[in-house]
């Protein structure tokens, strides 16, 4: 059974569990957490010299990091990854997008205004360039989602999956989702994609 190690508040660790819950997917959970310490410890290291979480370690003790890199090969040969090459590419274009315009923005907002340990760094700087990137990226996004029902297109992909994750916690960082209201409506189409669950999920052994 695949190891999948990461934070549950995390909105990258919530991305391969998602998916992997919308596709009947068993895996085990290991909680990790980058404020106790446990993604520094030597055997994590050795397994993710990086540090960070999520990490996939598959059946036959092969490891995968990064959130979207896990998302493109769960999604391999499933209804998530589209078989045409085109549409397959404007998917890939989204998860560029997430890590390069949306994360560093909306991702960093919510956790200087949510976690303690990153209030210092919560400067009126810091919250107004993060709010600033967050509308802008919000508003790309507005723009798709009033031409198609999903990011890549007319059905869900792992580009809804990756950009779910931390809009749909957007509201925790400040950012007032009622401005978008295809954004909003297409929450609400992934969240009653079969199989979905919340960010605090885990498999009934994790």
């Amino acid at each position: 059974m695949p190891v999948l190690y990461s934070q549950l508040d995390s909105g990258n660790c919530y991305k391969p569990r998602l998916l992997m819950a919308k596709l009947g997917m068993p895996f085990r959970h290991v909680a990790m957490s980058s404020v106790d310490g446990s993604t520094r410890r030597p055997e994590y290291l050795a397994k993710n010299p990086n540090g960070k979480v999520p990490l996939l370690e598959m059946d036959d003790g092969r490891l995968l990091a990064e959130s979207n890199a896990i998302l493109l090969h769960l999604a391999e040969g499933t209804r998530f990854l589209p078989a045409d090459a085109y549409e397959r590419a404007l998917a890939y274009q989204w998860l560029f997008f997430e890590q390069y315009s949306h994360e560093p923005y909306i991702a960093v907002r919510r956790a200087l205004m949510l976690y303690p340990e990153r209030a210092k760094e919560a400067t009126p700087e810091k919250l107004n360039a993060t709010l600033a990137g967050g509308e802008k990226a919000l508003g790309v996004m507005e723009a798709q989602l009033q031409k198609t029902p999903f990011l890549a297109g007319d059905a869900i992909s792992v580009a809804d999956i990756a950009l779910y994750a931390y809009t749909h916690e957007a509201d925790r960082g400040g950012f007032d989702l009622k401005r978008y209201p295809a954004v909003s409506a297409w929450l609400d189409r992934v969240a009653v994609d079969p199989g979905h669950v919340p960010i605090g999920w885990l498999p009934e052994n994790g």
